[in-house]
């Protein structure tokens, strides 16, 4: 498998420019890549007390191979201690943006095989998910006796992510 790009090629947030339609002339993209996230929720969902979110610090486009290495850590942490009943995990983002880069050949006799802007939209490498200032991205359900483990566990996340994050814990009211 090829090596991905360095992520700061792909950081910034810009207007997508991807239009991925059912009928394919109005496609500006012609493939879309597999999405790398396996579950986007795990655990028992059951009326737990307190929610613990994962909350992002800034703008910035996160690729589907890091939420779900962020999914495996936090799931991983909870499951070590409470098993698969204790919790309930969120992933609360989908990766809609497609990621295109245009490959230029580099080397030796490079110049005669570049084919330039030939096909100016790029080839999709992969699918990202937008994300905004102050957006939930993680969300784990527990009861009061774990909420310091789902804080460690979201930490652990945290630093799978290419933003800085905060953890929030928020009481449900009960009716």
């Amino acid at each position: 498998m090829a090596r991905l790009r360095k992520f700061c090629a792909y950081r910034r947030v810009e207007r997508p420019y991807t239009r991925f339609s059912k009928f394919k002339k109005y496609s500006f993209i012609r493939a879309r890549p597999g999405n790398r996230i396996t579950r986007y929720t795990s655990g028992a969902q059951l009326d737990y007390p307190f929610n613990v979110h994962l909350v992002a610090k800034s703008c910035v486009q996160i690729r589907s191979q890091a939420l779900e290495s962020a999914r495996l850590a936090a799931n991983r942490a909870m499951e070590k201690v409470l098993g698969k009943q204790g919790f309930f995990l969120q992933i609360r983002l989908y990766p809609h943006h497609v990621l295109r880069e245009n490959p230029l050949a580099s080397g030796a006799g490079a110049d005669r095989l570049s084919t330039g802007m030939k096909h100016s939209f790029g080839k999709p490498i992969g699918v990202a998910a937008q994300v905004r200032d102050g957006q939930e991205m993680i969300t784990i359900r527990t009861g009061k006796e774990n909420v310091r483990l789902a804080k460690n566990a979201l930490r652990a996340a945290a630093h799978k992510l290419p933003l800085k994050c905060s953890v929030v814990v928020k009481e449900l009211a009960r009716a």
